[in-house]
């Protein structure tokens, strides 16, 4: 290893610590305005090295801010299985971050003794990056930071997110399919192939399917994809980025939010949309009835249809009782949708705190556990039981029976979503081989249940830190006297459902609220918003 002095000069005269602000990081690694984040992206290309070292394996560092505008940007590590980086690690990119540039060595020094590392072993790292004019110059800063700690970078340029993580995935894991891009498109398209050969019918079922590309690198893959995909399925990229701006007036997050289509995008009835948000790891459905009425299929609505075919399948290939099957939601998930699960579906539900990696641990208490958030972000986790399971009653299936053929597509399914990550590609194939299986239109999966009215909106505050929930967010213990005011605004109104909960990245609080109608839950809605701008410190103008 070079000696810290090296990696403290390199710092001082190329990569300097531009400000006293502190950062914290998060599930989204750390995200801001692109001009604060050079420093950062190089001080986690060393931390991403240390980790390689503590783990003797490669990890992963993506420039990303996802969903964020294009002035934004990101950068957050991948584990060597894929996941995202160990809570007990993210004290150690804080502190790497926010200490002095003359005080990075005593950091770098401190978390080789605390965990005991070995700094002989060289370290890989893996580099990918979004499609915001920033990418390029802070992967450079990360890349950088890998260079001077001795270590072995791989830039893989432009790809999404759950693309990199799957590259580090197979690279550690020896997986069948190789490391790369190309691998991982064969990983998808052979598992198709094999699923849509189980269908008597998929021969005579064209699926076809516009994806909004949200303007980012989203829409570059599915075009690439498309060469492995041939007959299956065709996809048509729009808004990829040619002429648009990132993530403007598109993508999974702008339609999600407002409830309408990407701004230019004409929709015909009859036919099927997609959007992917700025990094393609979040995926949308939306549709126009021939009466010109929008429909929007979320994540919510994702998860039930995914939930409801595989519990299909599991009795049919007589698994049911050997393998357990379970979804799990967050506070944001419209209350239909879980009345609908518990109650038609009867199928498990467990409700999260936000984020990927709550929802990711909480799945793990199922054999086969569906997770998704509303905006669009889940994938489906098989435990090594049911993947054993599955796999033993595939390889003694027959193929001419109900059961034989129940059990191949559970095969097909597992090598066909991306498990270690909520991926917009693989979901959005995922959901098109069910539908293909179905016979199902996106009007008769949006008819399963109604969703009640909801809106979701921001109220802006001076510290998102003076409010504490629990409860997986749904309850709001500070600012004392703000869980009671909010509970009866909710008696106001019928079917009524509300709570609040701080930002991960920016002061603001997010208020989401339901309702029986669209007049009530408006009512409510800015009700709670103004109860959080008067009691929570609110910033600019009151809620109208």
């Amino acid at each position: 290893m070079s000696s810290f002095a090296d990696v403290i000069k390199h710092a001082a005269q190329n990569h300097p610590k531009a400000d006293q602000d502190a950062y914290l990081y998060g599930t989204a690694g750390f995200r801001m305005k692109a001009e604060k984040l050079d420093f950062i992206a190089y001080r986690v290309g060393i931390l991403a090295s240390l980790r390689s070292q503590a783990k003797s394996a490669v990890t992963g560092v993506m420039i990303t801010a996802s969903h964020n505008p294009a002035c934004d940007n990101g950068v957050k590590i991948i584990e060597p299985h894929g996941e995202m980086l160990h809570v007990d690690w993210e004290s150690f990119a804080t502190r790497m971050v926010n200490c002095r540039d003359e005080d990075l060595g005593n950091v770098i020094q401190s978390i080789i003794e605390e965990t005991k590392l070995d700094p002989s072993i060289t370290p890989q790292v893996f580099v990918g990056m979004d499609t915001r004019p920033s990418s390029p110059d802070l992967s450079k800063a990360c890349q950088a930071g890998v260079s001077v700690m001795n270590g072995k970078v791989t830039d893989y340029g432009y790809v999404t997110t759950p693309q990199l993580h799957y590259i580090v995935w197979s690279h550690n894991t020896k997986f069948t399919h190789p490391p790369t891009q190309e691998g991982y498109y064969l990983k998808i398209s052979t598992a198709l192939r094999q699923f849509l050969d189980l269908c008597k019918h998929s021969n005579s079922i064209t699926q076809k399917v516009t994806v909004d590309g949200s303007n980012g690198v989203g829409a570059m893959k599915v075009r690439e994809l498309q060469a492995y995909l041939g007959d299956m399925l065709t996809v048509n990229p729009v808004f990829d980025g040619s002429t648009g701006v990132l993530n403007y007036q598109c993508g999974a997050d702008y339609v999600k939010s407002n409830q309408t289509s990407p701004v230019g995008l004409d929709l015909v009835p009859g036919e099927k949309y997609a959007s992917f948000d700025g990094d393609a790891d979040r995926i949308v459905y939306y549709f126009i009835t021939q009466e010109g009425k929008f429909q929007l299929l979320d994540g919510d609505k994702i998860a039930i249809l995914i939930a409801s075919y595989l519990k299909q399948l599991l009795v049919d290939s007589g698994l049911s009782k050997e393998i357990s099957l379970g979804l799990v939601q967050t506070a944001y998930a419209n209350g239909a949708s879980t009345e609908y699960i518990s109650d038609k579906l009867s199928v498990p539900v467990s409700c999260s705190k936000t984020g990927v990696k709550h929802l990711h641990h909480c799945a793990l208490q199922y054999d086969i556990g569906v997770y998704f958030e509303a905006n669009g972000h889940g994938t489906v986790m098989f435990s090594d039981k049911a993947a054993m399971t599955i796999d033993l009653a595939a390889k003694s299936a027959d193929a001419n029976t109900a059961a034989g053929t129940a059990s191949l597509k559970l095969s097909a399914l597992t090598q066909l979503i991306m498990q270690i990550v909520g991926d917009a590609i693989s979901d959005l194939v995922f959901v098109e081989a069910i539908l293909t299986d179905l016979k199902m239109t996106l009007s008769q999966w949006n008819d399963q249940y109604t969703d009640l009215p909801n809106v979701l909106c921001k109220v802006s505050v001076a510290d998102r830190q003076v409010i504490k929930t629990t409860n997986a967010e749904r309850t709001a213990t500070s600012p004392i006297g703000l869980q009671a005011a909010i509970d009866e605004a909710v008696l106001k109104v019928s079917k009524g459902r509300s709570f609040v909960r701080p930002s991960g990245t920016e002061d603001v609080v997010r208020v989401y609220a339901e309702a029986s109608t669209l007049e009530e839950v408006k009512q409510l809605s800015l009700g709670v918003a103004c109860l959080v701008y008067d009691m929570c410190g609110g910033v600019g103008e009151r809620p109208v």
